[in-house]
């Protein structure tokens, strides 16, 4: 095993009552399920073998407090990172769940015109080359030892087909990145391999609201 891997860490469940994109919207924290899931995450990487020395998280409240259970068991700074924030969604504050799910609305239809793009928000090829160059910058900074980036479910899935060489276009309820799941890649030399894939909260998802991306 090598002596250095990077884990892309999504944060716990949203307190989100009305079931809203909520997207970069601020105001957004974790529920008190969130708060467990964020731990479970965090005794996970504790409890390896490994050492993490690296932590990095967006800059939303949901990323900010799910890295701090990570933070104070491993006794490591939260380093805000812009490049791995959520996208923009022209779909943010409204309803995502449901009969009510804007999506589901024809007046909102014409913005499905570009679907690969996607033509709702940032671009699919431009969220993953600001998730890859985070992610190399933060290898380059550290000569050995682990990397947490505590991120949200969109970008850790375009850094996941983007590394595995895959069509970045997908349907959103295909991710496979569960509330408080843990992606870990390595770098070898100037590739990135996709090596690991875990749910430490898995005990905690079946109730759990996740309405929050597209």
């Amino acid at each position: 095993m090598s002596d250095k891997l990077l884990h892309l860490v999504r944060h716990g469940e949203v307190d989100n009552p009305d079931r809203v994109l909520y997207g970069r919207l601020p105001g957004f924290y974790l529920s008190e399920r969130g708060q467990s899931m964020a731990e479970a995450a965090a005794l996970e990487l504790a409890g390896s073998d490994r050492q993490v020395v690296k932590l990095y998280a967006s800059p939303l409240e949901r990323t900010r407090q799910s890295a701090q259970p990570i933070a104070s068991a491993l006794g490591l700074d939260i380093v805000l990172e812009d490049r791995i924030i959520e996208p923009t969604n022209s779909f943010e504050g409204m309803v995502n769940s449901g009969s009510d799910a804007a999506f589901k609305k024809p007046r909102y239809w014409h913005r499905y015109w570009n679907p690969f793009r996607p033509s709702w928000g940032e671009p699919y090829r431009q969220i993953a080359d600001r998730m890859r160059h985070a992610m190399d910058d933060a290898w380059d900074s550290v000569r050995g030892g682990d990397i947490v980036m505590v991120s949200h479910q969109n970008p850790i899935w375009m850094a996941h087909l983007d590394v595995a060489g895959k069509p970045l276009f997908h349907n959103p309820a295909s991710r496979r990145c569960d509330l408080s799941s843990i992606t870990t890649f390595e770098r070898r030399g100037e590739r990135w391999f996709e090596v690991d894939y875990r749910t430490p909260a898995q005990g905690l998802l079946e109730d759990a609201v996740d309405v929050g991306a597209v």
